[in-house]
């Protein structure tokens, strides 16, 4: 399969790249800055998004997976001292750069014999915290954008789908808090294989969900 991966040269990615190159996929890994195998590419600059859906149509002639793996965290102690500075930071972050992705590579997946895009959620997205607002606002945006395309791809043999985490952990955050329980994360790797996993179920019925993964 032709895998296409965004937020590539974080932990995370390194963990999906990392998995579906050992079942002998081609991955595509893009990130703003570049690294070794890694395409530096802004996602927020549409045109540059669409040139790369161009690319890899012609270099490959379509996509089977898009994993959007693009994330940050901003809050506040509480409400009241909330940073709509950090909303916009946020909505770039999280949900221009979804919008600029899904967009330009909805027809590949639309033509994949068993496509799938995935992004993932938070806890938040459900139960906002009094200082997460701008956080989980745009978190729920994210996922309403995702229930959109599930929709379009609604239908055909790709599905869109949600997975859900209380937050996500790797081997460096271990090593850094060697003491720390990370009750309730998810590791990198179990998320790589939710990911694969998605192949393993029919496109109808895993279109439009939300797989949580803390239970």
């Amino acid at each position: 399969m032709i895998v296409l991966i965004t937020g590539a040269a974080g932990p995370t990615g390194q963990a999906v790249a990392e998995h579906f190159t050992e079942q002998g996929h081609t991955v595509i890994g893009v990130d703003k800055q570049p690294a070794d195998g890694v395409i530096g590419l802004d996602l927020l600059d549409r045109a540059a998004v669409e040139a790369l859906a161009a690319r890899v149509k012609a270099e490959h002639g379509g996509v089977d997976g898009v994993v959007h793996l693009v994330g940050g965290w901003r809050g506040a102690k509480d409400f009241a001292h909330t940073e709509l500075d950090d909303w916009s930071f946020l909505h770039d972050l999280l949900v221009r750069t979804l919008q600029h992705v899904s967009l330009a590579f909805e027809p590949l997946l639309r033509d994949s014999a068993d496509g799938r895009f995935a992004i993932v959620s938070a806890k938040a997205a459900e139960h906002p915290t009094s200082g997460g607002a701008c956080y989980a606002a745009a978190k729920a945006a994210a996922e309403a954008w995702t229930m959109s395309l599930a929709d379009s791809l609604r239908g055909t043999s790709s599905a869109a789908v949600i997975l859900v985490v209380k937050a996500l952990v790797n081997d460096a955050m271990r090593a850094a808090k060697p003491g720390a329980a990370f009750a309730g994360f998810t590791d990198v790797r179990d998320l790589a294989q939710a990911v694969a996993g998605l192949y393993e179920r029919p496109a109808s019925e895993i279109n439009g969900t939300r797989l949580d993964l803390t239970t």
